[in-house]
């Protein structure tokens, strides 16, 4: 035991023996090793992957480690080209575990004692871990979109990446800015998904429009940071929400027409070949809703690459001015039917929503030539002043069925129909283009008898759905049954008719 205590008591003298004086007449001992002059990096996001950690200064001799609060690193001692330590350079490996949370780590390194009364410390270094950057919030919409010049109103907003804290500061904020002027609204509930926000009357004091956009603040440095304390970063604003001020009510907020697109798109369905390696879809390109041929590569030789094509698009490339939608195609994906009420797809084109046929030459190559023709033609004339929507082709192509409307002049149609085009006297067609058939003269037949009328249903219309062999097409009835030559009844409103169509 008194062995034990002497040798505590030459430790304590060798500590003494380098040790200062602070302020305050207490002893403190320096530390004797290397100089850090600089770490790189000296900040880093939590949660990020191992990384090396490169410590410049000096003097570091053999076996110097770097030590992370005290842990020691997995360190190299970069040489020249003769092998000798450079000495003023040592790096280490940090592992993702000693980052994976916010906060703050010292840096220092250690050296061999060089004798009696050293520690081989260097001076510390402090290593800030930043949180995760905040993410960029995503507004989709708010309501209401509109209101009448008067009283406070109550806003709700919905969409992603809303943040939520007890601390203002770093939740997210709802801008309101109308004209040069920016105003933070107050806020009350926040989710991630939703936003409660309160206008002030002040704010709805005049006619006109105001723009409202979500804020996220970007991350906060750890606390106790004092060094390099710039935060995590990110956040930022959504894209704006339009809010409409009217005059008086009725107030009723124009619809975009990159929204309307977009919400028709939405519940289009696609079309896909027999084998599945192409799709003919509908999407939103510079706010019109255009039709999309996919090659998937799907079964494919090797070297295929998947590609998308637009298919409403004019003889010179450009894409259709006008709305296209419902494209339907045959079983090898070589033809595509759609609706537009493009004016560019043909040489003078008819006015209007027509059925055309895309010849997309999928699977062909050379020498095909995709090309464009008008289906919705008919001789007769029975086509005159119609709409043409919702094609169905057959399995090789050469037929397609679609649905022509004649606007209603009922006195109980409705002024205000949701969808007034889709509402009228509806009448089933078949156009036999002659695809692939030799001495066939290209004809158009009505296959209604009588007409279907949409009066008042204010829903869009159901299109036909033509067999593979084109010898069968469906039809749901509107409010009044639409009749056929030879049907058969399925339900009370759907029905099976008989076209007799050879293929």
């Amino acid at each position: 035991m008194k062995r034990s205590w002497t040798a505590l008591a030459v430790a304590a003298v060798a500590v003494l023996a380098v040790a200062g004086c602070n302020d305050y007449g207490n002893t403190f001992q320096n530390n004797t090793g290397a100089t850090i002059l600089s770490i790189s990096p000296s900040v880093i996001s939590a949660g990020s992957p191992d990384f090396v950690l490169t410590v410049n200064g000096g003097t570091f001799v053999a076996k110097t480690v770097v030590q992370w609060n005290g842990k020691t690193l997995e360190s190299t001692l970069p040489t020249d080209s003769a092998g000798n330590i450079l000495g003023n350079i040592i790096t280490a490996k940090v592992p993702a575990a000693l980052v994976a949370k916010s906060g703050l780590a010292t840096i220092i390194t250690l050296s061999p004692a060089q004798g009696a009364g050293t520690n081989g410390l260097s001076n510390p270094v402090a290593f800030v871990i930043n949180p995760t950057p905040n993410p960029l919030p995503v507004l989709t919409s708010i309501a209401p979109n509109a209101a009448v010049v008067g009283a406070a109103t109550s806003l709700s907003l919905t969409g992603s990446s809303f943040l939520s804290n007890s601390d203002p500061a770093q939740a997210s904020q709802v801008n309101w800015t109308s004209g040069a002027k920016t105003t933070i609204l107050t806020v009350g509930t926040i989710t991630a998904t939703q936003i409660q926000a309160s206008i002030p009357a002040s704010l709805l004091a005049n006619a006109g429009t105001a723009s409202v956009t979500v804020f996220n603040p970007g991350s906060p440095p750890p606390p106790g940071c004092t060094g390099l304390c710039s935060g995590g970063g990110g956040g930022g604003s959504s894209a704006p929400q339009t809010f409409t001020i009217c005059a008086s009510a009725p107030c009723t907020a124009p619809v975009a027409a990159g929204a309307t697109a977009a919400s028709l798109v939405a519940e289009e369905t696609p079309a896909v070949s027999l084998d599945g390696r192409y799709v003919a879809y509908t999407a939103v390109q510079n706010d019109r809703a255009q039709v999309f041929l996919r090659d998937t590569c799907e079964g494919a030789a090797t070297g295929c690459q998947p590609r998308t094509t637009l298919l409403s698009v004019a003889a010179d490339g450009s894409a259709a001015n006008e709305e296209s939608h419902t494209p339907s195609m045959s079983s090898d994906g070589r033809y595509v039917a759609f609706s537009s009420a493009a004016t560019n797809l043909i040489e003078n084109a008819p006015a209007g929503r027509q059925i055309y046929l895309r010849d997309t030459c999928a699977g062909f190559g050379d020498p095909c030539k995709p090309s464009m023709r008008l289906v919705s033609l008919d001789s007769n004339g029975a086509l005159l002043g119609t709409q043409s929507i919702l094609p169905s082709i057959s399995s090789s192509g050469r037929f397609v069925a679609f649905l022509a409307i004649t606007p209603s002049h009922s006195s109980n149609q409705s002024k205000n129909s949701v969808n007034p085009i889709d509402s009228g006297y509806r009448q089933v067609f078949i156009r036999d283009t002659c695809l692939g058939a030799a001495n066939c003269a290209p004809k158009t037949t009505r296959i209604s008898l009588q007409s279907g009328d949409g009066t008042g249903s204010g829903a869009e219309s159901a299109g036909p759905a033509l067999s593979g062999d084109a010898n069968h097409v469906a039809i749901a009835s509107g409010n009044a049954a639409t009749l056929f030559k030879r049907s058969v009844a399925i339900d009370d409103r759907v029905f099976l008719a008989i076209t007799n169509q050879q293929q």
